[in-house]
């Protein structure tokens, strides 16, 4: 977090929090009201000052502000870096993966040292050329894709993908089970006192 951050925090304890006005869709853009945030100072302040709170409440400190922050999905969004580790969308290591989901629309999140993130759509085809049999066998196309339609489907299909860690499983995960499982809140909202400081 930014030092003036942390100074505006101490001096004005008491802002109101914030919620319905900043988003992170899919691809690991911010949203300011459904629109993209074009002003590279602005996304990189933000990305800066993201953190979440001990209820999985994800938000962006703005100076004394508490903005909370609608997640389209889940609370990091990655990318695969050039040695094909993952990298925040806020551009942070992510450090080793140590778990690998699919969910029944074909999305792939991934559980890293930062937290669970889904893997930016436009690096699923890279990801796609490290899966291999659950014992790390080579799959041709045709049984490969039968094994994600069964992922798909949520249920186990002996797929796993090669990683810096080494062959992780591909388990299957309902999407509308995400944020109860992980922890998080996809759509925070301030409670009565933190709408009510200062007011």
């Amino acid at each position: 977090m930014d030092d003036s951050v942390i100074r505006a925090m101490a001096r004005w304890p008491d802002v109101p929090a914030v919620s319905g006005w900043l988003e992170l869709d899919r691809r690991g853009r911010w949203l300011i009201r459904g629109e993209p945030l074009a002003h590279p100072l602005a996304n990189a302040f933000i990305s800066r000052n993201y953190t979440c709170d001990d209820r999985g409440r994800w938000y962006f400190q703005n100076g004394p502000q508490r903005v909370f922050v609608h997640l389209h999905y889940t609370p990091w969004v990655l990318r695969l870096g050039p040695d094909l580790d993952p990298v925040t969308h806020t551009d942070r290591p992510a450090g080793p993966v140590t778990a690998v989901h699919m969910d029944e629309q074909g999305a792939v999140l991934l559980e890293t040292r930062a937290g669970l993130g889904l893997l930016d759509d436009r690096d699923l085809e890279a990801f796609s050329h490290d899966l291999r049999g659950a014992h790390g066998e080579r799959l041709d196309s045709d049984r490969l894709a039968r094994r994600l339609e069964r992922l798909a489907q949520g249920r186990d299909a002996a797929v796993a993908v090669a990683t810096s860690t080494g062959l992780l499983p591909v388990q299957p995960v309902a999407s509308g089970e995400v944020p109860r499982r992980f922890g998080f809140d996809p759509d925070p909202r301030p409670d009565a006192r933190e709408r009510a400081q200062n007011a």
